[in-house]
């Protein structure tokens, strides 16, 4: 669709409502193309939930300490 400023200006509301339904708004300004209003994308963000799943495995032992650390604890 393409719209003046003019028009973006008696009709924000109703330009704006298309747009977030997904059509692209190309406004033109003294007959020359000015700016484009498009719904903003989704973001794709994952969840961080198991993301290290596989990566590495802890040892049954972890919280033991070893030798090393008989002469702090008293």
């Amino acid at each position: 669709m393409n719209v003046t400023v003019a028009e973006i200006k008696a009709n924000l509301s109703q330009i704006l409502a298309r747009a977030a339904k997904g059509e692209e708004i190309n406004v033109t300004k003294h007959g020359k193309p000015y700016v484009k209003i498009a719904a903003e994308k989704p973001s794709k963000k994952k969840s961080l939930y198991g993301v290290w799943k596989g990566k590495f495995i802890v040892p049954d032992d972890f919280d033991e300490l070893g030798p090393e650390w008989d002469e702090y604890i008293k």
